[in-house]
């Protein structure tokens, strides 16, 4: 192809909308251009480069038998409400109706039209195990898109699911896929990390997601350099940092002492002189209409994931500050458990065999100090904080690394939810009834080509790896007047297209430097100069990463060039 005959709109300028390297990028090299807010136009650099990342998911998928199809994006109200998930899903699902005034939805993903089919076509335990994709558009109604790519309301997802028999075949479909995803991942040239998390709205025993750590990540990942434990925020588990400061001993009661507009832990804190870590901080949560106390040390995060699961699942939300009012006799910032019936203590792992604590006193304007957890209240134990800076690994004891993540992919062991609600049955070997098991897995298309952006740019633009990018090499003759520097660059062209490459010519009549910015900025992995040298019979190849510059015989360019981006696909392969 050549460029002067192509639609790329690069712009000097970072949008002034953008916060993010991949999207100022994005913009800036002219692979999108926003519609609404979160719904982008994907022009042609960048539906050349998602059609690579498509196509390297196709092939991984179809190793391992899986079968493609392409579902509907709008469904009827009704499956979503045999699964459950109509209610569940809440203000982010699309909603409309139709002209008979029935309810309708744009998919977020497509559990239900999946176990739809496979309840109406399976029969038998002879047509199991299936796996079954599609690369298909989604749709979330994102209250507050942002980051480009990485945080829309339509998307691009792959989405797989597993029907089995029993335990075990889903057991070997979810390694199938965890497998498939790492050599996705690795020829689209992505460091990722597998990390345990939490099947949240879509149900199921097990997950993992798949993350590549970035500062425009919107997900936290806690990871082990030691002994490589790795987990998201909502669910990884720790060894909580010393307390920095000792209990007092003895055997003390509690005793409250006024804290007039003492409200906060940080306030508490500075009154008291003692550090936060010598506080319990008590907070009031409603479980399916169901009020909860749930203590934790006075620096700790509270992981409403761990707090939901311990309390079976059930969904939970903050107390409102009338209902903290009405079950406790004072405001948030003043509450505590001393003195508690009406409602269950839930107490993180952290308070256990502390002693002469200071919390609310449950009376505005009050605080108690000298509590003992077990001594001064009753509480179940769980394992309900975030993990902090400072925490070690509770395999090891190394210390964790903390840090933000994109996450590109996310596998779940499904059970019987979808399933059992649906009515998918098949008949076994005896003639009996059997409920096929499920397992879903997902990839984010776009979020792949952020993330490459993310990990590889510079201060010239992207730096996309040869798998994934949008060419794999623009020839760029630096002089267009110059008619034998034309003839060489169009025949080194066509050398490229004839040995596989695939090549751009850079054929505009502009100045050298708009050349070389512009092939940075959109992040072709190599670019062969042809300039003054050629009257010497050599050509430059131009490493876009390394940005190191090398000088070959006109003759050997090509071969050169296909040797070196032959070594970089080898690079991409997933380890044995």
């Amino acid at each position: 192809m050549q460029w002067s005959q192509l639609f790329i709109p690069t712009l000097r300028e970072d949008p002034a909308d953008a916060e993010v390297v991949s999207h100022k990028l994005l913009v800036r090299a002219g692979y999108i251009r926003q519609l609404v807010a979160g719904v982008y136009s994907y022009l042609f650099l960048a539906q050349r480069s998602l059609n690579k990342i498509i196509r390297i998911v196709r092939e991984e998928m179809d190793a391992i038998g899986a079968q493609e199809m392409l579902l509907p994006a709008l469904h009827p109200a009704e499956l979503w409400q045999e699964s459950g998930r109509w209610d569940v899903m809440g203000d982010d699902m699309f909603r409309l109706k139709d002209r008979n005034d029935r309810q309708l939805c744009l998919g977020m993903t497509h559990e239900e039209v999946m176990t739809a089919i496979a309840r109406g076509e399976l029969r038998s335990y002879k047509q199991l195990p299936q796996i079954w994709y599609q690369i298909q558009t989604k749709f979330r109604d994102e209250p507050r898109p942002r980051s480009g790519l990485i945080r829309v309301r339509q998307f691009i997802m792959k989405d797989s699911y597993s029907f089995d028999l029993d335990a075990a075949g889903l057991d070997r479909a979810y390694q199938k896929h965890y497998e498939a995803y790492c050599r996705i991942f690795h020829r689209c040239g992505l460091k990722f990390v597998a990390v345990e998390a939490h099947s949240g709205a879509m149900g199921g025993s097990q997950s993992h997601e798949f993350m590549v750590r970035a500062e425009a990540g919107e997900d936290w990942v806690v990871l082990c350099p030691q002994c490589g434990y790795a987990a998201n925020l909502e669910k990884a588990v720790s060894i909580p940092s010393e307390p920095l400061a000792e209990d007092p001993p003895g055997d003390l009661d509690p005793e409250p002492f006024a804290t007039p507009g003492v409200r906060t832990i940080a306030e508490v804190a500075e009154f008291t002189g003692l550090p936060e870590t010598s506080q319990i901080k008590s907070l009031v949560m409603v479980a399916e209409g169901s009020p909860v106390l749930v203590l934790l040390r006075g620096d700790h995060q509270l992981s409403e994931t761990k707090l939901s699961e311990a309390l079976g699942g059930r969904a939970i939300r903050p107390a409102h500050p009338d209902e903290m009012r009405q079950w406790l006799g004072a405001d948030a910032g003043s509450l505590g458990p001393v003195g508690v019936r009406n409602m269950p203590i839930l107490a993180d792992l952290a308070l256990r065999g502390r002693r002469n604590m200071i919390c609310g006193a449950n009376r505005d304007g009050y605080h108690l100090r000298n509590v003992t957890p077990e001594e001064d209240f009753t509480a179940s134990w769980h394992d309900l904080r975030q993990v902090a800076p400072g925490d070690r690994c509770q395999k090891c004891g190394a210390p964790l690394d903390l840090g933000r993540a994109i996450e590109v992919g996310h596998i779940f062991k499904l059970g019987y939810k979808y399933s059992e609600s649906m009515g998918l049955r098949v008949t076994g070997p005896k003639g009996e009834e059997i409920t096929p098991i499920m397992g879903s897995y997902g990839i984010g298309i776009e979020r792949i080509l952020c993330s490459a952006i993310e990990l590889y740019a510079d201060e010239d633009g992207m730096a996309l790896p040869v798998s994934i990018a949008p060419f794999e090499v623009v020839v760029t003759p630096v002089n267009n007047s110059d008619a034998e520097q034309m003839s060489a660059a169009r025949r080194l062209y066509e050398a490229c297209k004839a040995g596989g490459l695939d090549a751009l010519l850079d054929d505009r009549d502009e100045r050298p430097g708009v050349k070389f910015k512009d092939a940075d900025l959109i992040g072709i992995p190599y670019r062969i100069t042809v300039g003054k040298k050629l009257a010497a019979g050599k050509v430059e190849i131009f490493h876009r990463r390394s940005r190191q510059s090398t000088e070959v015989e006109v003759e050997r360019a090509v071969e050169t060039l296909r040797q070196r981006i032959a070594e970089d696909y080898r690079a991409l392969q997933p380890p044995n």
